[in-house]
Protein backbone atom coordinates (compact mmCIF):
# COMPACT_ATOMS: atom_id res chain seq x y z
CA UNK A 1 0.00 0.00 0.00
CA UNK A 2 2.87 2.29 0.99
CA UNK A 3 4.48 1.97 -3.00
CA UNK A 4 1.33 2.46 -4.17
CA UNK A 5 1.03 5.93 -2.53
CA UNK A 6 4.65 6.72 -3.28
CA UNK A 7 3.57 5.64 -6.68
CA UNK A 8 0.97 7.78 -6.92
CA UNK A 9 2.19 10.83 -4.81
CA UNK A 10 5.14 10.45 -7.39
CA UNK A 11 2.55 10.78 -10.57
CA UNK A 12 0.90 13.94 -8.83
CA UNK A 13 4.57 15.55 -8.65
CA UNK A 14 5.61 14.30 -12.19
CA UNK A 15 1.98 16.31 -13.39
CA UNK A 16 2.77 19.05 -11.28
CA UNK A 17 6.22 19.39 -12.99
CA UNK A 18 5.17 18.80 -16.59
CA UNK A 19 2.73 21.45 -16.23
CA UNK A 20 5.25 23.79 -14.49
CA UNK A 21 7.86 22.71 -17.75
CA UNK A 22 5.19 22.34 -20.80
CA UNK A 23 5.46 24.67 -23.64
CA UNK A 24 3.37 27.60 -24.35
CA UNK A 25 2.93 30.43 -25.96
CA UNK A 26 5.38 32.65 -24.34
CA UNK A 27 7.95 29.28 -24.69
CA UNK A 28 8.03 29.20 -20.94
CA UNK A 29 5.74 26.91 -20.23
CA UNK A 30 2.28 27.25 -17.78
CA UNK A 31 3.86 29.12 -14.83
CA UNK A 32 4.88 31.52 -17.49
CA UNK A 33 1.44 32.01 -18.56
CA UNK A 34 0.12 31.75 -14.36
CA UNK A 35 2.37 34.65 -14.10
CA UNK A 36 0.70 36.58 -16.69
CA UNK A 37 -2.75 35.91 -15.39
CA UNK A 38 -1.29 37.42 -12.17
CA UNK A 39 0.27 40.73 -13.82
CA UNK A 40 -3.25 40.91 -15.74
CA UNK A 41 -4.63 41.46 -12.50
CA UNK A 42 -6.43 38.15 -11.77
CA UNK A 43 -6.68 37.08 -8.26
CA UNK A 44 -3.96 34.94 -6.45
CA UNK A 45 -7.04 32.20 -6.03
CA UNK A 46 -8.40 32.34 -9.44
CA UNK A 47 -4.04 31.42 -10.48
CA UNK A 48 -4.10 28.72 -8.51
CA UNK A 49 -7.31 27.67 -9.43
CA UNK A 50 -6.05 28.00 -12.94
CA UNK A 51 -2.34 25.68 -12.40
CA UNK A 52 -4.84 23.15 -10.36
CA UNK A 53 -7.11 22.80 -13.25
CA UNK A 54 -3.69 22.15 -15.70
CA UNK A 55 -2.96 19.83 -13.54
CA UNK A 56 -6.40 17.96 -13.86
CA UNK A 57 -6.03 18.28 -17.91
CA UNK A 58 -2.36 17.31 -18.12
CA UNK A 59 -3.73 14.07 -16.42
CA UNK A 60 -6.63 13.79 -18.27
CA UNK A 61 -5.65 14.94 -21.58
CA UNK A 62 -2.12 14.96 -22.14
CA UNK A 63 -2.31 14.88 -25.87
CA UNK A 64 -3.91 18.21 -26.14
CA UNK A 65 -2.49 20.26 -23.54
CA UNK A 66 0.36 21.92 -24.64
CA UNK A 67 -1.48 23.10 -27.48
CA UNK A 68 -4.56 24.32 -25.06
CA UNK A 69 -1.64 26.20 -23.09
CA UNK A 70 -0.66 27.77 -26.76
CA UNK A 71 -4.27 28.83 -27.08
CA UNK A 72 -4.66 30.29 -23.59
CA UNK A 73 -1.26 32.12 -24.15
CA UNK A 74 -2.86 33.87 -27.68
CA UNK A 75 -6.46 34.83 -25.94
CA UNK A 76 -4.29 36.95 -23.27
CA UNK A 77 -3.40 39.10 -25.83
CA UNK A 78 -7.35 39.68 -26.38
CA UNK A 79 -8.29 42.38 -23.97
CA UNK A 80 -11.80 41.69 -24.34
CA UNK A 81 -11.27 37.96 -23.90
CA UNK A 82 -9.05 38.90 -20.72
CA UNK A 83 -11.96 41.42 -19.54
CA UNK A 84 -14.68 38.81 -19.85
CA UNK A 85 -12.84 36.34 -18.03
CA UNK A 86 -12.14 38.62 -14.84
CA UNK A 87 -15.44 39.18 -15.02
CA UNK A 88 -16.41 35.14 -14.72
CA UNK A 89 -14.21 34.99 -11.82
CA UNK A 90 -16.24 37.85 -10.32
CA UNK A 91 -19.90 35.57 -11.18
CA UNK A 92 -18.35 32.93 -8.80
CA UNK A 93 -19.85 35.25 -5.97
CA UNK A 94 -23.05 35.92 -7.70
CA UNK A 95 -26.31 34.04 -6.89
CA UNK A 96 -27.01 31.88 -9.64
CA UNK A 97 -30.12 33.09 -10.60
CA UNK A 98 -28.68 36.40 -11.21
CA UNK A 99 -29.50 37.82 -14.33
CA UNK A 100 -25.54 39.01 -14.61
CA UNK A 101 -25.17 35.23 -15.51
CA UNK A 102 -26.59 34.57 -18.38
CA UNK A 103 -25.75 38.21 -19.51
CA UNK A 104 -22.01 37.45 -18.79
CA UNK A 105 -22.38 33.67 -20.72
CA UNK A 106 -24.03 35.82 -23.60
CA UNK A 107 -20.76 37.88 -24.19
CA UNK A 108 -18.40 34.55 -23.59
CA UNK A 109 -20.14 32.30 -25.60
CA UNK A 110 -20.11 35.68 -28.16
CA UNK A 111 -16.48 35.99 -27.92
CA UNK A 112 -15.70 32.29 -28.86
CA UNK A 113 -17.54 32.68 -31.70
CA UNK A 114 -15.82 36.02 -32.59
CA UNK A 115 -12.56 34.69 -32.65
CA UNK A 116 -12.29 31.13 -33.44
CA UNK A 117 -8.72 30.58 -31.94
CA UNK A 118 -10.57 31.05 -28.61
CA UNK A 119 -12.83 27.71 -29.51
CA UNK A 120 -10.19 26.01 -28.85
CA UNK A 121 -9.51 26.82 -25.19
CA UNK A 122 -13.36 25.16 -25.25
CA UNK A 123 -12.78 22.56 -27.85
CA UNK A 124 -9.14 21.59 -27.73
CA UNK A 125 -9.28 19.78 -24.35
CA UNK A 126 -11.91 17.39 -26.21
CA UNK A 127 -9.96 13.76 -25.68
CA UNK A 128 -10.41 11.71 -28.69
CA UNK A 129 -11.99 8.44 -26.55
CA UNK A 130 -14.30 9.07 -23.26
CA UNK A 131 -14.77 12.74 -24.05
CA UNK A 132 -17.15 13.37 -21.84
CA UNK A 133 -16.00 11.62 -19.08
CA UNK A 134 -12.30 13.33 -19.29
CA UNK A 135 -14.30 16.34 -20.36
CA UNK A 136 -16.48 17.31 -17.61
CA UNK A 137 -13.88 17.30 -14.63
CA UNK A 138 -11.69 19.65 -16.63
CA UNK A 139 -14.91 21.92 -17.60
CA UNK A 140 -16.50 22.20 -14.05
CA UNK A 141 -12.94 22.47 -11.76
CA UNK A 142 -13.68 24.25 -8.63
CA UNK A 143 -17.29 24.72 -9.38
CA UNK A 144 -19.54 24.11 -7.08
CA UNK A 145 -22.32 22.05 -8.38
CA UNK A 146 -25.12 24.52 -8.46
CA UNK A 147 -23.20 27.88 -8.07
CA UNK A 148 -23.00 30.97 -10.87
CA UNK A 149 -20.14 29.90 -12.55
CA UNK A 150 -21.40 26.54 -13.25
CA UNK A 151 -24.52 27.75 -14.22
CA UNK A 152 -22.06 30.11 -16.31
CA UNK A 153 -20.04 27.54 -17.90
CA UNK A 154 -23.81 25.84 -19.01
CA UNK A 155 -25.02 28.68 -20.58
CA UNK A 156 -21.77 28.97 -22.36
CA UNK A 157 -21.81 25.67 -23.35
CA UNK A 158 -25.33 25.76 -24.24
CA UNK A 159 -24.85 28.96 -26.99
CA UNK A 160 -21.67 27.25 -28.32
CA UNK A 161 -23.97 23.70 -28.80
CA UNK A 162 -26.95 25.83 -30.39
CA UNK A 163 -23.73 27.65 -32.61
CA UNK A 164 -22.71 24.06 -34.10
CA UNK A 165 -19.72 23.85 -31.97
CA UNK A 166 -19.33 20.37 -30.59
CA UNK A 167 -19.13 20.73 -26.84
CA UNK A 168 -19.24 16.92 -24.62
CA UNK A 169 -22.01 16.11 -22.79
CA UNK A 170 -21.85 14.07 -19.69
CA UNK A 171 -23.07 10.02 -20.83
CA UNK A 172 -22.15 11.27 -24.34
CA UNK A 173 -19.04 10.25 -26.92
Amino acid sequence: MEARRSGTAGTVREITEAVDAGPAATGGGAVALLERLAGLGFPADEVAASREGWVLARALVPEGFDDYLTHVGHALDDARFVALTKRATEAAAWEPDDPRVAELATAMADRFLADPAHLKIVTGLQARTEVATRYKPIALHGEEQGSAAARGVALVETRLRAAGIHIPRSGTH
